[in-house]
């Protein structure tokens, strides 16, 4: 028999997104290692692409009820030569005649794994959930201000949903009130005249006729004045204020001298597309000045910070000494919070590492709201010892090391956390 089922249900596609966003919810954590996992074996320029996640069965097990082989039965095992009377007959391993899960066992159990394709939006979710700029601050308007909408007090043109009904109302009966007066006044008067006509001694119908038609005639005055009138009707009025927007910038600062072999510079390299990405990811005004250096600094565009091959020997305060012309020079402090990220092998000539502290102390952690420095070589030189000095002292810099790609992920998550959240 063929069935066919058409689903008419309004909702368009993706119907299961809500089932699905709550799987990803539940299951974060072993989510968030098997993208890390996924990040290690990536190559710089599937960064960002998305994933096959592979979950062990037994994470995703639902407990359930079972029934008990319960009571006193007898059996009849035809062909049966091994067992007599009273034999206690074991149950199967594994609750399915001794067969196992999908793979291969020898124990007569196994499971397949889960397996579902994380999108490159949801990967990109997980990868930088829980991140965030240090002591990111609303600074000044920017050339595009955000606004926000306050009351305004009330008005007399809206929308139905904006309607006050309790405004509306009281406008209502004072409007009825004012125009009612006179005539209520007049109607107060007229009646306590037919009160006196009525008592009064002799024959006063015609009179009495007379107080009644125009006491009729307040009446229907009175009664012609509207409940509720299209000029009580107030709503609530909202106006859009600029308020002040967090603007960003991020230096990064990268060593390309000759210490700096293939393998340092794909793991600087991993650590900066990770920064980027996170970077434009998560916020809409932020600026990203890429800056390399061996004996000279230079400002470079993105596409020749990540791909060019010049190389020489190590002058690192060359490129310190550029941030803090450029920031000085275009992002004053009052309107833009000021990051900053380096990564080198730590190789220096040797007189040139105490300036580079000397101008991180003085010139540019005044400047910046958080400074980090990443090592991708395990020897530490006297750079790593003059910054470790230096990430002591300020809370606003810090200091990671990283010898091998497996260790990207994680030490950029401790660089980025946001406070309060796990690494």
């Amino acid at each position: 028999m063929f069935q066919q089922i058409i689903d008419r249900r309004l909702a368009g596609k993706n119907k299961s997104i809500g089932n699905r966003e709550r799987f990803l919810r539940r299951h974060k954590d072993q989510i968030r290692e098997a993208v890390k996992r996924a990040v290690d074996g990536r190559g710089i320029r599937d960064m960002a692409q998305g994933e096959d996640i592979h979950i062990p069965r037994r994470d995703i097990a639902e407990p359930v009820f079972g029934h008990g082989q319960g009571g006193k039965r007898e059996m009849v095992h035809p062909g049966n030569q091994d067992y007599i009377r009273g034999d206690r007959i074991e149950r199967p391993k594994g609750g399915q005649g001794g067969g196992g899960g999908g793979q291969a066992s020898d124990s007569g159990e196994g499971d397949d794994d889960f397996v579902f394709h994380l999108t490159k939006e949801e990967f990109m979710q997980v990868f930088f959930d829980d991140l965030a700029l240090p002591n990111l601050a609303r600074t000044t308007l920017a050339e595009t201000p955000e606004f926000k909408t306050h009351r305004a007090g009330y008005s007399s043109d809206g929308t139905p949903n904006n309607l006050h009904v309790v405004r509306s109302m009281r406008g209502a009966i004072g409007r009825r009130i004012a125009l009612g007066s006179d005539a209520r006044r007049q109607l107060l008067a007229l009646e306590e005249e037919l009160i006196a006509l009525q008592t009064a001694a002799g024959d006063h119908k015609e009179e009495i006729a007379a107080v009644e038609a125009a006491i009729a005639v307040l009446h229907a005055r009175i009664g012609r004045i509207p409940y509720l009138d299209p000029i009580d009707l107030r709503y609530r009025s909202r106006v859009r204020v600029p308020v002040p927007t967090a603007k960003a910038v991020m230096f990064c600062l990268m060593d390309v001298s000759g210490s700096m072999d293939e393998s340092r510079k794909d793991l600087a390299k991993r650590f900066f597309i990770l920064l980027y990405l996170f970077l434009t990811r998560h916020y809409e005004r932020i600026d990203i000045v890429f800056i390399r250096h061996h004996t000279q600094a230079q400002e470079v565009d993105e596409q020749n910070f990540f791909h060019s091959t010049e190389t020489g020997g190590t002058v690192v305060s060359s490129a310190l000494v550029l941030m803090e012309e450029i920031a000085r020079a275009r992002y004053p402090t009052s309107e833009w919070n000021i990051y900053g990220a380096q990564a080198s092998d730590g190789d220096n000539w040797h007189h040139d590492s105490g300036r580079c502290r000397e101008l991180l102390a003085h010139s540019i952690l005044p400047l910046c709201r958080y400074f980090a420095y990443v090592q991708v070589a395990e020897e530490e030189q006297n750079l790593w010892d003059e910054y470790s000095a230096l990430a002591a002292e300020s809370k606003a810099f810090a200091i990671r090391k990283v010898t091998e790609a497996s260790q990207i992920y994680p030490v950029f998550r401790e660089l980025f956390k946001k406070e309060g959240a796990a690494a």
